[in-house]
């Protein structure tokens, strides 16, 4: 079983999709297996990560953009693949270095998450885009 979740992007941050992706495997009857979801671009990346408190994931943003600053920063002047604007390598650097998919156990008929989980796209360029991740479900 497959599906793609098409997401919307206004710059960089984390998007939470966790509710689109609960509903769709209760819609599948699979009660026990493995959900595989895979994010189809090479500037942005998938997370699980604390849903409850905003703050993380402002710290999550602050945190990836000091560790990997803009072209602009001359700690990155030594960067060449700048023709898409300042922040489009190091968008590609973050994706390098966090997961592009995520393997989430199912039991039961939803995504075994813990209860401050959510699943996260992370945007890592300035402007908006339009993402799509893709869902795979394999019942065990």
């Amino acid at each position: 079983m497959q599906t793609r979740f098409d997401l919307s992007t206004s710059g960089q941050g984390l998007y939470e999709f966790t509710r689109d992706v609960v509903r769709w495997v209760a819609d599948q009857g699979v009660e026990q297996g493995l959900l595989t979801l895979f994010v189809r671009h090479t500037s942005c990346s998938l997370l699980i990560q604390e849903n409850a408190d905003p703050e993380v994931q402002t710290d999550l943003r602050n945190f990836f953009h000091r560790l990997v600053p803009p072209t602009t920063d001359l700690s990155m002047s030594y960067l060449t693949h700048t023709y898409e604007g300042p922040d489009d390598m190091p968008a590609h650097i973050k994706a390098a270095m966090m997961p592009v998919s995520l393997s989430i156990p199912v039991a039961d008929g939803r995504p075994v998450l813990g209860t401050w989980q959510g699943i996260y796209l992370f945007e890592h360029r300035n402007a908006p885009h339009h993402r799509q991740v893709v869902a795979h479900l394999t019942p065990s």
